[in-house]
């Protein structure tokens, strides 16, 4: 039986009422993670308040070997 351990990342969704990711940061930390061999399982966006993205919460998984 296959066993996985997992993995949050919280990304701030910057500015007044937030909703703004930086790319590219956000990108080097994902592809930072797929080096350490965590396979992205899902991503979703986390409201603060009136319906505005605060955080970004990305889901990753990967085997124990």
């Amino acid at each position: 039986m296959e066993k996985f351990e997992y993995k949050t990342l919280f990304t701030d969704a910057k500015g007044v009422f937030g909703g703004k990711v930086d790319q590219h940061s956000f990108q080097n930390d994902l592809n930072e993670l797929g080096l350490q061999g965590w396979e992205l399982v899902n991503t979703v966006a986390a409201a603060q308040s009136y319906g505005s993205t605060r955080w970004i919460v990305s889901i990753f998984k990967r085997k124990i070997q």
